[in-house]
């Protein structure tokens, strides 16, 4: 990949589930030191975005091209150890009683289980390294489900650093949490865009108060079409937002960070 080539190139990419389109067409780059936010209301085809970057889901129609490789010319077994992703769906896949260096330590391979593969004590290492880069080393020896909501998002979080991550990806990793959790996180999100030089992120939220004050473009999703995407400040309107959640809403930033409330009636 040449300096110059975007991280990730969906190029006239749909997905089609049972003869609906779910998303797309859609053509996006997404370049280094970019941090895009994905937002739109449920059905909007985030799920499907995730997938298809995350090279878990082949498109219907398109190209995919990831740290480039294009997607059908390549093991993507072997790409995906370079993307770091968190998401609710791959927490519900862990084992109950894994820890969470197990967890951080299973990315090397991108894999669920550490059985299935083997780790050298410098991956353990590692794994304990990121979990510490985020402020949580003290969850390396704590089983997954004797954790917080909070913590295991965090512990995903750690996860995602492992193994020299060429793109990251979080799909809601706030979900399900309280105030205090969501927070945190969005602050742990926003200290790692500062700090992961030409490594992009994608966040994929529904609310605009959980984009971290540091990430620098964005696309609206509706109806698994794309209603607007580029720079932040040029995609954040009342008019889009409301366009794209079909309802009135009021936008403001406000100290870095965007807040959307509706119109009264």
């Amino acid at each position: 990949m040449t300096e110059s080539a975007p991280t990730a190139r969906l190029h006239d990419v749909t997905v089609v589930y049972d003869g609906r389109t779910v998303l797309g067409p859609i053509h996006l780059d997404i370049n280094p030191d970019q941090r895009w936010i994905v937002l739109g209301p449920n059905g909007s085809g985030k799920t499907s975005l995730v997938k298809i970057l995350s090279l878990y889901r082949f498109p219907s129609t398109g190209t995919v091209d990831v740290l480039g490789e294009r997607w059908g010319r390549t093991d993507v077994r072997e790409l995906r150890k370079r993307i770091g992703l968190a998401s609710s769906s791959l927490r519900d896949q862990f084992r109950p009683d894994i820890t969470g260096r197990e967890i951080v330590v299973t990315a090397r391979h991108a894999a669920l289980e550490t059985w299935w593969h083997t780790y050298t004590d410098e991956d353990h290492e590692a794994a304990r390294a990121c979990l510490e880069r985020i402020g949580a080393l003290a969850l390396a020896e704590r089983e997954f489900h004797t954790m917080s909501s909070g913590e295991q998002q965090r512990v995903q979080l750690a996860r995602t650093l492992m193994g020299d991550p060429g793109l990251l990806i979080f799909d809601e990793p706030t979900a399900g949490l309280d105030l205090s959790g969501r927070e945190q996180l969005v602050a742990s999100l926003a200290t790692l865009a500062d700090e992961s030089n030409s490594v992009p992120l994608v966040l994929i939220t529904h609310h605009t108060d959980e984009i971290p004050p540091n990430f620098t473009h964005g696309l609206l999703l509706r109806d698994g079409m794309p209603l607007a995407m580029g720079p932040l400040d040029e995609v954040m309107t009342p008019a889009l937002l409301s366009e794209c959640f079909a309802i009135p809403l009021h936008l403001e930033k406000r100290d870095g960070r965007w807040l959307s409330w509706a119109q009264p009636q």
